[in-house]
């Protein structure tokens, strides 16, 4: 079974538009599916459409958030409901072509098990297209994915890669990142993008400043979730042996005589120090708050996140 997830907001003329696409589509695939449309707290008539779609055709669910939560919660709320064994998701405003969908299913029989867009024509003004591509070059560089198009709304998924994964704030973005990070096999495709038809979009240039500061969680959580003291015990020991250098330094001129008291270097020795051991000390906090919750887990479900396949 195949569930497209659709999470929309403020999208009331686009929705029916883009169920009779999917139906178009699907319907001949040969394979059951469904539409799972997330309304994440629209102020329009968003909800009276889909209640409207709902009626009509039996395979349309509808997911209601309280309020605006953002794509990630509305994401989130989508995966948890959705029933199929193979997932799709894209965005409600049209810009996504559904025509694509076969090609990503078939991607992901070869043994993918998450599929991204790449909108090689982005049909977005030239200031969006420009801060995208510097954006996709950096989390490609921190991350260690290389992708064009990290953040396409257009995917295909095994269920299986979105169970489990941290999909919080506005982490969506990095879904590929976090699948990888698990050793999920993950691949690129180009795709058609069109434009925007009906609506406005609601990405501005402060939606890649916290895009960057998401960048380093989803690096720090792939890298130093389970191993914090590497990276603050690393920081730590590079700032306590640079300060031990500085300090050995004036050691050495103060004992042939010279006087050290009003020196800033001997600040920036004994700062160095400083923060040398509280780093040192935080990451030893953060290597027991990380092994309490390891022994809290229960060590059969964390085992079978990393667990491909089992013979005999």
């Amino acid at each position: 079974m195949i569930s497209v997830v659709i999470p929309v907001f403020n999208e009331e003329r686009s929705v029916a538009l883009l169920l009779d696409e999917l139906a178009s589509v699907l319907d001949g695939l040969g394979r059951p599916w469904e539409a799972v449309f997330v309304d994440d707290g629209s102020t329009d008539g968003t909800f009276s459409a889909l209640t409207r779609l709902h009626a009509a055709a039996p395979n349309v669910r509808i997911v209601r958030l309280r309020r605006n939560f953002g794509k990630a919660a509305a994401l989130q709320a989508g995966f948890a409901q959705a029933q199929g064994e193979l997932l799709v998701t894209l965005d409600g405003d049209l810009q996504d072509d559904p025509a694509e969908i076969p090609r990503l299913l078939a991607k992901l029989d070869e043994g993918f098990d998450l599929v991204t867009g790449w909108k090689t024509r982005r049909r977005d003004p030239l200031r969006r297209r420009l801060s995208s591509r510097l954006f996709n070059a950096v989390a490609g560089r921190i991350s260690g994915l290389r992708l064009h198009d990290m953040n396409c709304g257009l995917k295909a998924y095994r269920a299986e890669v979105v169970r489990g994964l941290p999909i919080y704030g506005e982490l969506h973005r990095f879904i590929p990142v976090l699948a990888h990070d698990r050793g999920y096999r993950v691949a690129e495709l180009p795709v058609n993008h069109r434009p925007r038809e009906h609506g406005r979009s609601r990405y501005g240039l402060e939606r890649y400043v916290r895009g960057f500061l998401d960048l380093l969680t989803v690096a720090f959580m792939g890298r130093y979730r389970h191993r914090p003291l590497h990276l603050f015990g690393g920081l730590g020991l590079l700032s306590g042996v640079a300060g031990a250098a500085v300090l050995a330094y004036l050691t050495v001129l103060k004992l042939s005589g010279e006087a050290i008291g009003q020196r800033p270097l001997l600040l920036l020795g004994v700062l160095l120090v400083v923060v040398g051991v509280q780093l040192l000390s935080l990451g030893l906090i953060s290597e027991l708050i990380t092994s309490h919750h390891e022994e809290r887990a229960a060590s059969r479900e964390r085992a079978d996140l990393y667990v491909e396949e089992i013979l005999g």
